[in-house]
């Protein structure tokens, strides 16, 4: 039975991970910096060292293709691929070429995009030699692709407790991110009495306390949430907060269950900041929608995994992926291995070079399949 070269495998792996890396551990990569770039040209190296036709597109996708120059209707391929970016994630608005790619970036926004520290999309993609006003023209044809398997850590524990070498995604989750911004009165922390007193801040804790039960006591069991950014105004010992800024973020993988969170976190908002004597501004950031992974490419992974004497499991992902926006142009799945500790978006995060190399030739085989 044919396998992928372990060795080689672990040899790029290893070759990617020195564009960006931290001193100790860990690798921080964001997109269109100048280590991302230089680890696009690398790709593109290996891949037309492997013999692929290779090409960059206006979105900054690379592809290496065997037998085709570019996708078409009249052969319809089978992909494979990821990101090779690091967290922080959604620099300039998530999975950017994927969205690209299958034509589900508002173009109308592109201009206006902006990472946190400012810098504007158009001008880092300038930066690294494209023109942001063309990534319309990175839009695959209709019917260009014919499957999609995206192999990928868990990013969590499930598989390694369960002690199971496979998991066939059925699921990707939705996630909704709002910036909520309580606001109040700046006053002095000493002379102003505690019962006059407009907290912005106060409000923002409330709410963020109150929101993790809501989305605990009514997510189906399934859904997330997380509160990563905080930002107090105006940030001073002797001051009173006059503004208290979070971002909320919820994930989970039923759309109707996360649209009704997300209609209950905006009244529990309000309902917070009314009772506290406060303003409140609620600006939605992004929204993706739950997608369902195709039951022919689960079926395929399985039978891969059949084939090399591999126990697998179904199970959805609660992270974010590539493969959710391919899923609405294609057959698209998802294959993952253990993630180490459940460790993920952090400096140890890890996976066993044996996990590896077992994902990788269940990705072979089943991409094989698919093929046929």
């Amino acid at each position: 039975m044919i396998t992928i070269s372990a060795s080689r495998l672990q040899s790029r792996i290893e070759a990617l991970a020195r564009f960006g890396a931290l001193p100790g551990a860990g690798v921080t990569r964001p997109c269109w910096s100048p280590q991302h770039e230089e680890a696009r040209a690398w790709l593109a190296g290996e891949l037309s060292a492997a013999g692929l036709e290779t090409w960059v597109d206006r979105a900054g996708n690379v592809f290496g293709a065997l037998g085709l120059r570019a996708f078409g209707a009249d052969a319809p391929a089978v992909l494979t691929g990821s990101h090779i970016d690091t967290v922080p994630e959604g620099r300039y608005g998530s999975l950017f070429g994927s969205r690209a790619f299958c034509g589900r970036l508002d173009l109308t926004r592109v201009e206006a995009m902006a990472a946190v520290d400012g810098e504007r999309l158009v001008d880092a993609m300038a930066r690294a030699g494209f023109d942001a006003r063309r990534v319309a023209e990175a839009q695959a044809p209709a019917g260009a692709v014919a499957a999609y398997v995206e192999l990928h850590i868990e990013q969590g524990p499930r598989l390694e407790e369960a002690g199971i070498p496979i998991g066939v995604v059925d699921s990707i989750v939705g996630v909704r991110r709002t910036r909520v911004a309580f606001v109040g009165q700046a006053d002095h922390a000493g002379t102003t009495p505690m019962e006059r007193r407009r907290d912005g801040f106060l409000g923002a804790a409330e709410y963020a306390l109150k929101a993790r039960d809501l989305v605990v006591k009514h997510g189906g069991g399934k859904s997330v949430t997380n509160i990563g950014v905080v930002r107090v105004h105006p940030g001073v010992t002797n001051i009173v907060p006059a503004r208290g800024e979070l971002v909320h973020e919820m994930r989970g993988p039923d759309a109707e269950t996360l649209a009704r969170l997300d209609r209950r976190a905006v009244a529990l908002a309000r309902s917070v900041a009314r009772r506290r004597g406060l303003e409140v501004e609620i600006q939605p950031m992004s929204a993706t929608t739950p997608a369902g992974c195709s039951a022919r490419v689960q079926e395929a992974i399985e039978r891969a995994c059949s084939a090399l004497g591999l126990r697998s499991t179904r199970l959805h992902s609660a992270a974010g992926h590539d493969a959710q926006n391919l899923a609405a142009i294609t057959d698209a799945g998802m294959i993952f291995i253990p993630s180490k500790g459940g460790r993920s978006h952090r400096v140890d995060e890890t996976s066993d070079w044996d996990a590896i190399e077992r994902g990788a030739n269940v990705l072979l085989h089943t991409l094989l399949s698919l093929a046929a």
